[in-house]
C-alpha cells in the first residue's frame, strides 16, 4: 500500500491531546478532591522527619509516600542550546513535521518515537552509543526489530555519540575508533532516559539517604526513615507506569495489613510499542544464570504459524524459559520474550502462568479459537512436548496403544 500526500501534524497532535484528556479525567486535582482527598499544589520539601513544607505551610503526618516521578535526561553536548530539540514530553507540542529528524538514543523512547515520526513522513536517523538497540532486551529479538525498522527507511548509526552541534542544523558524530562525521537535521529528539529530581525535596531533613542519585530503600519500599516510602519512578527501580501501580498495591497492603508484602520484580513485564512490538516478562537468561537456576530454553519461529502467514509476519519469534521438570515436578514458565505485532497482548497467557506458578499444561490444555494469534503460545509448548518424547517413551506409547485400543 502506497499513500501520497502531506500529514496535517496539527490534526495528529490535536487527536493525541484529546485522547490524553480522556485518559486523565481520573488523574487530576479536581477529580481527586471529589474523592475526598485534600490537595495542595506547590513545591514540597521535607522540614523534619515527619513533616513537609509546601508554599510556606508545614504539614505533619504519620506516614509519607514520595511519588515525585522522573523527568527526561538533558543532553549535555556543546551547541545544544542552538538546536531545536524535543524530548518525550515536549514532542507532542510539535507544530511542524521536520523533514529530517535526528533521534539520540536507541532505548524504548527513542525507538518508539523514531518509528512514529518516520511513519508521519520525517526522514529518521537514530544515534545509539552502544552496538545494539534496546540493551535490556534479548539481542536476537532486538536484531529482528532493528531489521524491520530499517526496512521502513529508518537509518541507525551504532557505536556513535554526538561530539558537538556544529550549527542549529548539523552535528559532529564520533564513532568507534574516534572517526568523525557530520550529519544534518531539521530537529532533534533526545531519548537518553529519565532521571530523578531529588534536590528540592531536602531529603536530609528527614534522615533519608541517597546513593548514586537514588533514594535508598528496602524490599518494602521503605526509605532510611521508617515512616517514609517511595512509589513509582522515584523508587529508582523500573520506570514503567505499571511498575508504579505495582508499587501502589504493595504500599496499600503494607499500610493497612499486618501481612507485609515485599517488592519482587520476578514477574514484571514490559513492551516496546513499536510495530512489531517487543514484549518481555519474568526472568531473562542472564538472571537465571546469575541465580544458578536450571532451565530449558525454547525458541519458536512464527514462519509456519497460520495467522502469521495470513497477516504477513513470519519474521516474528519468541523465546521461553522453563523450569526443569521431573517425575513429580511440573515444568513451569520462568520468563520469556517475543517480537511480533501486538506482542504485548500475546504474552498475557504466558505472563499469567508465570505469575500464578502454573504448569505449562495450563497453556497446552487451553482451547484457543483458530486462528487467533495467541495460539503460538500453545504451539511452542506442543513442539517442546513432542521433542521431549524419548525413544523409550515412544515405544511405551506404542505398546499401550496396542493393548488398550
Amino acid at each position: 500500500l502506497e499513500v501520497t500526500g502531506k500529514v496535517d501534524i496539527k490534526k495528529v497532535t490535536d487527536y493525541i491531546f484529546e485522547r490524553q484528556e480522556n485518559i486523565r479525567k481520573h488523574e487530576n486535582a479536581d477529580w481527586l478532591k471529589q474523592q475526598g482527598i485534600d490537595m495542595v499544589l506547590g513545591k514540597a520539601s521535607f522540614s523534619g522527619k515527619n513533616e513537609i513544607e509546601v508554599n510556606g505551610k508545614k504539614y505533619s503526618c504519620k506516614k509519607i509516600i514520595i511519588a515525585t516521578g522522573s523527568k527526561p535526561k538533558k543532553l549535555k553536548v556543546p551547541g545544544i542550546e542552538n538546536v531545536k530539540y524535543y524530548d518525550n514530553e515536549s514532542i507532542f507540542n510539535i507544530n511542524e513535521l521536520p523533514e529530517k529528524l535526528l533521534v539520540i538514543g536507541g532505548g524504548p523512547i527513542g525507538i518508539e518515537i523514531a518509528q512514529a515520526m518516520s511513519r508521519l513522513g520525517s526522514k529518521l536517523t537514530v544515534i545509539q552509543h552502544g552496538d545494539r538497540i534496546l540493551e535490556h532486551d534479548d539481542k536476537m529479538l532486538t536484531d529482528i526489530l532493528l531489521k524491520q525498522l530499517q526496512k521502513e527507511g529508518i537509518q541507525f548509526i551504532l557505536n556513535a555519540e554526538i561530539e558537538k552541534f556544529s550549527s542549529a542544523k548539523s552535528a559532529t558524530l564520533k564513532s568507534k575508533g574516534n572517526q568523525s562525521q557530520e550529519i544534518e537535521f531539521d530537529a532533534v529528539f533526545v531519548g537518553i532516559g529519565r532521571e530523578l529530581g531529588l534536590e528540592s525535596l531536602q531529603l536530609k531533613n528527614a534522615g533519608i539517604e541517597v546513593e548514586n542519585h537514588n533514594i535508598v530503600k528496602d524490599k518494602y519500599l521503605k526509605t532510611t526513615n521508617k515512616n517514609v516510602f517511595v512509589c513509582g519512578d522515584v523508587a529508582g527501580d523500573l520506570m514503567f507506569s505499571h511498575a508504579a501501580e505495582f508499587h501502589g498495591r504493595i504500599l496499600l497492603n503494607n499500610l493497612f495489613s499486618p501481612f507485609k508484602k515485599k517488592l519482587n520484580n520476578d514477574h514484571m513485564s514490559w513492551a516496546i510499542f513499536t510495530d512489531p512490538q517487543l514484549a518481555t516478562f519474568g526472568l531473562n537468561e542472564k538472571q537465571l544464570k546469575e541465580r544458578t537456576i536450571s532451565y530449558t530454553k525454547l525458541e519458536q519461529s512464527f514462519k509456519d504459524d497460520d495467522r502469521a502467514v495470513t497477516d504477513n509476519y513470519q519474521y516474528a519469534k519468541m523465546i521461553l524459559y522453563l523450569s526443569k521438570g521431573g517425575l513429580f515436578k511440573k515444568e513451569k514458565i520462568l520468563g520469556g520474550s517475543m517480537v511480533a505485532p501486538n506482542a504485548g497482548e500475546l504474552i498475557q497467557d504466558l505472563l499469567l502462568a508465570n505469575t500464578s506458578n502454573l504448569s505449562i499444561n495450563a497453556i497446552f490444555n487451553k482451547i484457543y479459537p483458530y486462528p487467533v494469534a495467541s495460539r503460538i503460545n500453545q504451539q511452542i509448548i506442543a513442539n517442546y512436548k513432542e521433542k521431549s518424547l524419548t525413544k523409550t517413551v515412544k515405544k511405551l506409547l506404542q505398546t499401550t496403544f496396542k493393548i488398550f485400543s
